[in-house]
């Protein structure tokens, strides 16, 4: 039989439908039809960011549905045996001119059946786009061009009709929770917008038709703005807009008040639902919106008559500056979709340091070598990936001479594809979590704590990049009334700053500013120019090291309820110290503002005088008592003074009582009850924030709804071990709970091993003990096996306890060398930017766009960055 294959020089043998047909007949078993819930990856690589508009395009495996670039279909083809795959690729030409020179009339394009994410322009006067697709059959790559009914079986036609039909894999599974994205529409390439002379003002919107101010939609086609009745968000109103719709035919609305330099709430009337319009910038210019001046207001954005606050937006975006675009390794930037910058800024910086670059992109060979089956689905993957992306310079090529004095004399762009998306990164990373699996912005620090988490759990080999942030922090807190002491540490990742408003160095500006703010209010006219508060560093690290009174703190010493205070300092220096300004508090209605400072950030850092000094001559410490607990299964609430089993006290907060007045804040937000008692518990009564951000890092976990109970008394929770940052270190037993079984003279490895059979359960594992005694028999045994376990995690510096956390520890002082900026009013809005200094300048990460900053405005930053000065 003569069978076809496609030669380097493009030359074509023919092949008879017979021979189609008995060339597929080996991998006929291997061939499967996409079934509901399978999720088929044909828009990008599994190991990269290679797509059908790649110059290899992108093989798709009719087996697993995963996608996989030039480069990397031969790894998939040796590691799994499978051999058919469907190529796909997309082919972008210049169009034909006609016989007057210029393009032929536009026409539907037949030749497009991929839905892909595009960065151009789908109509573009000068170019076209073709999409092709064929069976690929490996490792003689044999190819059969589609469609191809005639000689296909019919179950292979079948099964390639329903992967270039799927929907995104990235759409929830879940029924209950579908939370679908919106897609591109079918107007938005063809709108046809009427030059009627309407320009919509930044502010006083009102339904031409009626009275209403709120729900206003304007339309794209003749800039009508209308209210809204029956659309996607439940909103109310009086129909109008859909009434303008079924009389005109215009199709698309977009939502006054949504308009941020990060898109619109878009709607098709024909459609009937939210869709996007990927030159939405362009419609809005038309009617003289521009959307880098445009700001979402808060409460659902519905409060029209608040003019935008530009200068944050333009400042820290460096708006009205001619920036120089950059190219190459380490200046790749990333696509948003779906709010991700929040995601897009953490990870420029991350692989910013050299640790993490060794980490994921030194190790990418092995690392995708001993990948799953299902790369997709697997963190080390897909963070090497990212990192790779971002780095190879792969994906950051500058335009050629040709390109650029062809934009020159066209003032037109050839489609360009520089730039990743992190949509695979996303729907991984964010799986499961209640915030980062949704469309919505969040806060880029719970982001990184989360991340950091899935480093600790995910460690490669005895390396673990996320070493370079961890510190210990000393926590010492004194009774008022013995003045005796107690110091404890715990695991942090980064230094949060609060914001002390009272030492604005401004207050005269800021008091006149809110009086002409009023009156403009009043008068309904626009607000005046925002002054910021002007906060200076060194009251900030002022406030970080002063002491705070610890509510209801009991005291060991006096057995009973006293006055205590509490101040932290750094028990170690961590290589990068990453630096949060407590800029996000809580409004009476319990949405998160944003405080509009100016901070002066310094680009040395010297936090030496924090430095931790332990218990010092003259202190007394107080004694480790635990205060009265009461016992959940004891009907009477008989108080236990743990007289039959001592305990020692190593918690990170002083008083089993709770504070119900948290509970309840906590409670009438929505989140289980139980669940508000634990996070007001585990963080020792410190307020309803700081229980809040307990709730936040901890809402994923199975037993995040599970009722409390007190440690030591059936409790399956320990104080200390399931705080905000205590994360575990390779899903190990809390070092805690291992000191505290070896104190009562228990070989570490049976400690060990007890918790690893109770789930971590303090009271369960001394009983496993006890009921174990066999175990002292095979004490050598297990020591060898914990020998080894010690050696796996072996990666600890001299200076800090082998049997402790993985602390680095140096000199104090620190240089800046990235920050990340957000504008908005609170974490549920708004866009981030991040800066990085790389190569001895600074440079701007606004999505997409990659330039050389101007005038990098770290005075307005949310996030910083430092690395230690080596000494």
């Amino acid at each position: 039989m003569e069978r076809a294959a496609l030669f380097g020089d493009g030359r074509e043998a023919p092949m008879a439908a017979g021979d189609v047909g008995e060339l597929l007949v080996p991998y006929m078993p291997t061939i499967r039809v996409p079934k509901t819930g399978d999720r088929v990856y044909k828009t990008e690589c599994a190991f990269s960011y290679d797509s059908p508009d790649s110059e290899g395009g992108l093989y798709v495996c009719m087996t697993t549905f995963l996608g996989f670039g030039r480069e990397h279909v031969e790894r998939h083809y040796r590691k799994t045996g499978q051999c058919v795959y469907l190529h796909l690729k997309r082919h972008i030409k210049e169009k034909v001119t006609g016989a007057s020179g210029g393009a032929l009339p536009k026409r539907r394009n037949t030749k497009l059946f991929l839905e892909l994410e595009s960065n151009g322009d789908l109509n573009n006067d000068d170019y076209e786009y073709e999409d092709e697709a064929k069976l690929v059959i490996f490792p003689d790559h044999y190819e059969i061009p589609l469609p191809n009914i005639e000689e296909l079986p019919a179950l292979v036609t079948i099964a390639c009709d329903a992967v270039l039909s799927s929907k995104s894999p990235y759409r929830k599974q879940d029924p209950d929770s579908w939370e679908e994205e919106p897609q591109v529409s079918k107007h938005a390439n063809s709108l046809v917008q009427m030059d009627n002379g309407v320009r919509i003002p930044p502010s006083g919107w009102k339904c031409s038709k009626c009275d209403l101010r709120e729900n206003l939609w304007l339309n794209l086609t003749d800039g009508s703005v209308l209210c809204g009745k029956w659309f996607f968000d439940g909103s109310g109103g009086n129909g109008h807009a859909l009434e303008h719709y079924k009389e005109m035919g215009y199709p698309l609305a977009v939502k006054l008040g949504t308009i941020t330099p990060d898109g619109a709430d878009v709607y098709s009337f024909d459609e009937e639902e939210a869709v996007l319009d990927p030159h939405i910038a362009k419609h809005l210019a038309h009617f003289g919106i521009d959307m880098l001046q445009m700001q979402v207001t808060e409460n659902d954005l519905r409060d029209n008559d608040i003019k935008p606050r530009i200068s944050e937006w333009e400042m820290i975006q460096e708006s009205g500056m001619k920036l120089k675009p950059m190219y190459g390794p380490g200046y790749t930037g990333m696509k948003n979709v779906s709010n991700s910058c929040y995601i897009s800024t953490i990870m420029q910086a991350i692989f910013s340091i050299p640790e993490f670059q060794r980490a994921y992109v030194g190790n990418l060979p092995r690392i995708f070598d001993y990948s799953p089956l299902d790369p997709t689905q697997d963190f080390n993957t897909q963070m090497a990936k990212l990192g790779h992306g971002l780095l190879s310079g792969q994906y950051s090529k500058p335009p050629t001479k040709s390109e650029l004095i062809e934009q020159v004399m066209k003032d037109e762009h050839k489609p360009q594809h520089n730039g990743i998306s992190p949509r695979m990164f996303k729907a991984f990373v964010s799986k499961g979590h209640p915030e980062f699996s949704s469309n919505r912005q969040q806060d880029a620090q719970e982001f990184f704590l989360h991340l950091i988490n899935l480093i600790e759990r995910n460690r490669i080999g005895s390396e673990n990049p996320s070493d370079v942030f961890r510190f210990l922090v000393e926590e010492r807190i004194q009774c008022c009334q013995s003045r005796k002491v107690r110091y404890t540490e715990r695991v942090d990742y980064l230094m949060q700053l609060p914001v002390p408003m009272e030492a604005a160095t401004n207050k005269d500006e800021l008091i006149a500013y809110e009086l002409k703010r009023r009156e403009a209010e009043t008068a309904r006219r626009p607000p005046p120019e925002v002054v910021r508060a002007r906060i200076p560093f060194s009251s900030c690290l002022q406030a970080f090291s002063e002491p705070e009174n610890v509510e209801d703190f009991w005291s060991s010493a006096l057995q009973a309820k006293s006055a205590g205070v509490k101040t932290s300092r750094f028990a170690s220096f961590p290589d990068y110290l990453v630096v949060q300004i407590k800029k996000f508090t809580f409004g009476l209605d319990w949405i998160p503002k944003k405080l509009d400072v100016s901070i002066d950030m310094p680009d040395l850092l010297d936090i030496s005088h924090l430095r931790a000094t332990g218990l010092q001559p003259g202190e007394e410490e107080l004694p480790d008592i635990v205060p009265p607990i009461i016992i959940p299964d004891d009907p009477k609430g008989t108080a236990c003074h743990h007289e039959d089993l001592y305990l020692p006290t190593i918690l990170h907060h002083n008083s089993p009582d709770i504070d119900e007045s948290s509970v309840m804040q906590l409670a009438e937000m929505g989140f289980p009850l139980e669940a508000c008692r634990k996070a007001v518990y585990y963080t020792g009564n410190m307020g309803a924030e700081v229980a809040f951000n307990w709730i936040i890092a901890h809402m994923e976990e199975p037993d995040f709804a599970e009722p409390l109970t007190i440690p030591g008394y059936g409790g399956a929770a320990f104080p200390g071990a399931g705080g905000p940052r205590a994360v575990g270190l390779d899903n190990q037993p809390p070092e805690e709970m291992v000191a505290i079984i070896a104190s009562m003279g228990f070989q570490r490895n049976v400690a060990f091993q007890a918790l690893r059979a109770t789930n971590n359960n303090l009271e369960h594992a001394l009983d496993w003990i006890f009921s174990h005694p066999e175990l002292e028999e095979e004490n050598e045994t297990a020591s060898e096996a914990m020998d080894m376990e010690n050696h796996v995690n072996a990666n600890i510096l001299a200076e800090s306890d082998p049997e402790g956390p993985r602390i680095k520890d140096g000199s104090g002082r620190y240089e800046l060398f990235g920050f990340i900026s957000h504008m908005g009013t609170s974490t549920m809005s708004g866009h981030y930017v991040c800066h990085l200094k790389k190569e001895g300048r600074w440079v701007i990460y606004n999505d997409l766009k990659v330039c050389a900053s101007e005038q990098p405005p770290r005075e307005l930053g949310y996030i910083y960055f430092y690395r230690r000065i080596p000494s």
